[in-house]
């Protein structure tokens, strides 16, 4: 059982090998593309909101950051906008997917999970899925269609 662990299963229909083959190395690209477009869009919200607005709006959900929302509000639009984009584009991939599975992980368990798991009602179900996303990539890195790859570096 452990020596087949490293294997692929086999195909029930193996003339399908070739096309599995060569989409492979492209599945990386769509779900790094989704996952930073979702972000990047997402600090960009944040950005025409206002860090004025924002830190308002984290005044809030987390009172015991009195003081601190400010920053607390630059520090996420620049780890969903910026870093949003470096993962959509493949570049510094790893840094700030680790940065964004933080920040979701902080989300999902201070300041959603007593919701509930419903994103309808304010829980974590978003948070969440979106953490695990970003772990994921943190874990794997850029991929093959990446800036990272094409310098030839990555953190």
């Amino acid at each position: 059982m452990a020596q087949d662990a490293g294997r692929e299963p086999r195909l029930i229909i193996p003339g399908l090998r070739a096309f599995y083959d060569a989409a492979i190395p492209f599945s990386w690209l769509v779900v790094r593309f989704g996952v930073g477009w979702d972000l990047s869009v997402h600090g960009y919200g944040k950005v025409m909101r206002g860090m004025e607005a924002q830190a308002k709006g984290l005044d809030a959900s987390l009172p015991w950051l009195a003081g601190h929302n400010f920053e607390m509000a630059v520090l996420l639009t620049f780890v969903e906008g910026l870093g949003g984009l470096c993962i959509l584009l493949g570049l510094f991939t790893r840094f700030f997917a680790a940065a964004n599975a933080i920040e979701m992980g902080f989300l999902t368990f201070v300041l959603y999970w007593g919701n509930g798991f419903s994103w309808l009602n304010r829980g974590y179900e978003y948070t969440l899925l979106w953490g695990f996303m970003c772990l994921a990539i943190a874990l794997r890195g850029g991929g093959p269609w990446s800036l990272d790859r094409a310098l030839g570096k990555e953190l």
